[in-house]
């Protein structure tokens, strides 16, 4: 029981020493911390005042910084004040003298207004002394010369404008001989060239066909019975047969030219067959039908090759070879068209111009009368419509269009194919016409002689060729002659068809006639 009591009393002094123990080391656990805290509070104590003197003296510099830039700001302001002030005295200053120069200047132009209106009233009273000096002198001029101020300034105009009208007259006359001598010497030396390097022959064609008879009897067996076989014939071939007293002939007459050329040919084979009935005049004019078309074909290359051109398009052709059964005051149009081709193509030579070029525009000018009456339009323009169509240049197609200048010309092929025209056409023996139409041109052309101020008599000579007018020398004097020259070929060129060209010739004379008695 003893141990049991020592026991517990050892263990309690040893638990109190534990706790003595442990509250001594809590005790100076605590003292240690309480000397760091005072250390490390004194510590931040230190560092605060030396974070403190560091900002006051910061500040201290940044103020007195602050302070310099301020001055210096204060001082440039007021060096700029300063300045504003002198520029501002000084434009006060300028002001100051622009306007006593402007008083100074408006003072001297009233001195002047004032000048010039004495003058002014100087002046007009002046104007008003001549004005009454000239009326009294036309007054005066009026009675020496018994006319009045409205007829002498009417006498002078005129004589203004006759001046005028001479000066004019002589210039122009002046430069239209210089330009003509030019133009004519390297023209017709042109022309003469190419006339002279292609010489064709002249074929004459009319709207009939003759077809020789072996006998009169054969007339009878055309007409057949009742007429039966000339019907069947007319009706074949769209050609009428005129059978008439004229022994060993029978007459073809029709305007297309292809079927004409068709009925002639089969007339003669029919002829020669002896055979004549409506079966076998069908049979003969179809099988000649159809070797016309290989004709046609084959005049049409032949055409192209006299030319030396490549190949053609097959409707041109064509087109080509029916112009071999077509003419124009009586010259075949083929032959022309070649004549035409061949022409071009030497003035192109001489003029340094594609050859090739004026050779197909001449060749297919008058392509377009090759097409029947169902396409409207002239044959020039239907003609540039249809080469057009069928693929050739535009240079070409111009020149087709333009040969009768229908169209403004855009190139020179239109006035060489032109040209090369008129000499095929007006070359002697090319063409002929008749004589109803021969004297209605005479006729036309010495109407539009007469039909001017002035002309007293007009006469068409050489065969059309030339107009000579007569005139007044009253009512035309020298400078007018040669106006009404010029006037009488633009009006020819534009109310006259003709072939080749007409020379107007404008005779003023004047006779002095007296009798010694």
């Amino acid at each position: 029981m003893m141990n049991w009591v020592l026991g517990g009393v050892g263990l309690g002094i040893g638990l109190l020493a534990g706790f003595l123990a442990r509250r001594w080391q809590d005790r100076a656990r605590r003292h240690a911390s309480s000397l760091q805290a005072q250390t490390q509070i004194e510590n931040a104590r230190r560092e605060a005042d030396a974070l403190l003197r560091e900002a006051r003296l910061a500040a201290n510099e940044e103020g007195l910084r602050c302070r310099a830039q301020a001055e210096q700001s204060l001082d440039r302001q007021r060096q700029e004040l300063e300045e504003a002030k002198r520029r501002l005295a000084e434009r006060e200053a300028l002001v100051n003298r622009q306007l006593e120069g402007l008083v100074e200047r408006e003072r001297n132009l009233r001195d002047q207004h004032q000048e010039l209106q004495k003058q002014r009233a100087e002046l007009e009273g002046g104007q008003r002394e001549v004005a009454a000096l000239i009326r009294q002198r036309r007054e005066q001029l009026e009675q020496l010369a018994h006319i009045t101020e409205a007829e002498a300034r009417a006498l002078l105009l005129k004589e203004v404008e006759q001046g005028a009208l001479k000066d004019a007259g002589d210039l122009c006359r002046h430069r239209l001989e210089e330009a003509k001598s030019k133009a004519e010497e390297q023209a017709r030396r042109i022309v003469s060239l190419a006339i002279q390097r292609y010489a064709g022959e002249h074929t004459f064609e009319t709207t009939t066909a003759t077809v020789a008879l072996t006998g009169d009897d054969i007339k009878g067996r055309i007409i057949g019975r009742e007429g039966r076989n000339i019907r069947a014939f007319e009706a074949a071939t769209g050609i009428t047969v005129l059978i008439d007293d004229t022994p060993n002939a029978v007459v073809l007459s029709g305007f297309d030219p292809v079927r004409r050329e068709v009925a002639r040919q089969a007339m003669e084979r029919l002829i020669l067959d002896g055979r004549i009935h409506p079966t076998r005049i069908e049979e003969v004019v179809a099988k000649v039908t159809e070797e016309m078309e290989e004709t046609i074909v084959r005049a049409g290359e032949e055409a192209v090759y006299k030319v030396g051109l490549p190949p053609f398009h097959g409707e041109l052709v064509k087109l080509l070879g029916r112009l071999r059964f077509r003419r124009s005051f009586s010259q075949n149009i083929l032959d022309h068209s070649i004549e035409v081709a061949h022409l071009a193509g030497l003035i192109a030579a001489e003029l340094g111009i594609d050859t090739s070029a004026a050779k197909r525009a001449g060749l297919l000018h008058d392509i377009g009368k090759a097409v029947n009456h169902e396409i409207e339009g002239s044959h020039a323009l239907v003609g540039a419509e249809l080469v057009k169509r069928y693929g050739e240049s535009d240079d070409v197609v111009n020149g087709v269009a333009s040969h009768h200048d229908e169209v403004p010309h855009l190139n020179l092929l239109g006035i060489l194919v032109s040209a090369a025209d008129a000499i095929s056409a007006s070359r002697p023996g090319a063409r002929s016409e008749s004589m109803t139409t021969y004297l209605k041109r005479l006729e036309n052309l010495e109407h539009i002689g007469t039909s001017f101020p002035g002309v007293e008599k007009c006469y068409a000579v050489q065969a059309g060729r030339e107009l000579r007018v007569l005139v007044q020398p009253e009512q035309v004097n020298d400078d007018q002659a040669y106006a009404l020259a010029r006037n009488l070929v633009r009006k020819i060129e534009e109310e006259l068809q003709y072939p080749g060209q007409i020379r107007v010739t404008v005779v003023r004379e004047t006779r002095c006639i007296e009798f010694a008695k």
